[in-house]
């Protein structure tokens, strides 16, 4: 008898079944993964990067998701088979919205935001008395031989220094823009997202880490290194968020100009462990180079990914537009998948990746002519996995904002000096 597939055990023993069952998931899993040859596939079965669609005869797919497993199988074809046509293209189910291609890439891609205690982004730990803020007397380093001004990184850290770091632990105070962004509320310690200090009332991160819950009071930690831990070389400075502005065109859908700016109320004092970031001029076309991406998100993608508890550097090379949208294309996002203007790449290495958790934290790129001196290339926004060969991490292009960043400094009274101060970036139209 001819060996075939049917799902009917996943679904209901109401279901009538279509064929004599040979092999269960199980062993269809394995024949794959050990395989050395090319899978032949029953003629009722499609082909798919992610899944197999079982077709039975007169009846609508059955997909499964097998464990989670993605497969290298043959491409899905351009249009139908076994004698039926498709008048446009044949895509994977959730590349097609009602009809249209998702060109750009909503509901598919990984979105790097912390899910928190309460295990869902749709979910927040909420307590019902107000707390007041953290009313500790900090005293951080006002004095040192570190030099000043924007986007100086400490690479043998401030204080103390960790040798044969094995996690991607940074340094102490390696990053002094770097803060940690949370709900006032939230019992938890990890931060839902991370941010860049551009002023000492000015934070810019990615708008959806904040935008669903706008109104909510948030707080802003500088000088964030262990979160766990409070005794570090110098104290962290924990300051209340007093507005949040969202880009106008912020689409939270596919995260178009995921870009938000946190205005504090009050601001944090410069020092050895918290110091600005220099910001690009608008449109500047960023040079091939490798580049940090910082956080305290997971170590992986799913389940089996640990949060970071000292916060992680990843150093990462930059992809150019053409070759990231490319590389994404072959992801599950489709070969009709579009890289939005207010993207960036960086990433496409084994294990070298942001993750969940890490959503908003700045991917900075070295000066070329200042040693450990740094800009803001990017806005951690999401992903398709972590860490995968050739498939680049999505960020923000702060280049694309720096003329709205400038207008919210503006609004507020504030210098922008504090990110501006002749880093030798030109716009290259």
């Amino acid at each position: 008898m001819k060996r075939c597939i049917t799902l009917w055990f996943l679904l209901s023993i109401s279901i009538p079944s279509y064929c004599q069952i040979d092999l269960d998931l199980d062993q269809i899993v394995s024949e794959i993964e050990t395989s050395n040859s090319s899978i032949d596939l029953e003629p009722n079965i499609t082909r798919n990067t992610e899944f197999i669609i079982i077709n039975p005869p007169n009846s609508n797919n059955i997909v499964t998701n097998l464990n989670e497993k993605v497969f290298s199988l043959d491409p899905v074809p351009l249009n139908g088979t076994n004698g039926t046509s498709c008048e446009f293209a044949c895509v994977p189910f959730y590349q097609c919205n009602n009809g249209s291609l998702v060109t750009t890439g909503e509901n598919i891609f990984d979105i790097r935001v912390n899910d928190g205690p309460c295990g869902s982004a749709l979910l927040t730990c909420c307590q019902p008395k107000d707390r007041t803020t953290d009313d500790r007397i900090l005293s951080p380093s006002t004095t040192s031989s570190i030099p000043r001004g924007c986007g100086h990184r400490n690479p043998d850290g401030v204080g103390l220094t960790i040798t044969g770091a094995k996690d991607n632990e940074a340094q102490f105070a390696e990053f002094p823009w770097m803060v940690s962004i949370s709900r006032d509320l939230d019992n938890n310690q990890r931060p839902s997202c991370g941010g860049a200090l551009i002023h000492p009332s000015a934070v810019i991160t990615a708008a959806h880490c904040v935008a669903a819950d706008k109104n909510q009071r948030w707080k802003v930690r500088a000088g964030e290194w262990d979160i766990i831990k409070t005794i570090e070389p110098i104290p962290h400075q924990e300051v209340l968020v007093e507005s949040i502005t969202i880009h106008k065109d912020f689409y939270s859908g596919a995260l178009f100009n995921d870009i938000a700016f946190l205005y504090l109320t009050t601001p944090v004092k410069i020092g050895d462990n918290v110091n600005t970031i220099c910001l690009p001029p608008q449109n500047y076309q960023h040079r091939p180079t490798r580049c940090f991406t910082t956080g305290w998100g997971k170590d992986k993608f799913g389940q089996k990914g640990q949060y970071h508890v000292i916060l992680k550097k990843v150093d990462i090379p930059f992809v150019p537009r053409d070759i990231c949208q490319e590389n994404l294309r072959k992801t599950r996002l489709g070969r009709f998948f579009e890289l939005h203007s207010s993207f960036m790449c960086a990433g496409g290495e084994i294990g070298k990746d942001a993750c969940n958790g890490d959503g908003g934290s700045p991917l900075v790129c070295p000066l070329e002519k200042e040693k450990w001196r740094y800009y803001h290339a990017g806005i951690v926004a999401w992903g398709i996995g972590c860490g995968d060969r050739n498939v680049p991490g999505v960020y923000v292009d702060v280049a694309k904002f720096r003329d709205w960043i400038d207008e919210q400094m503006k609004l507020r009274n504030l210098e922008t000096v504090s990110y501006d101060q002749n880093i030798g970036l030109e716009p290259r139209f």
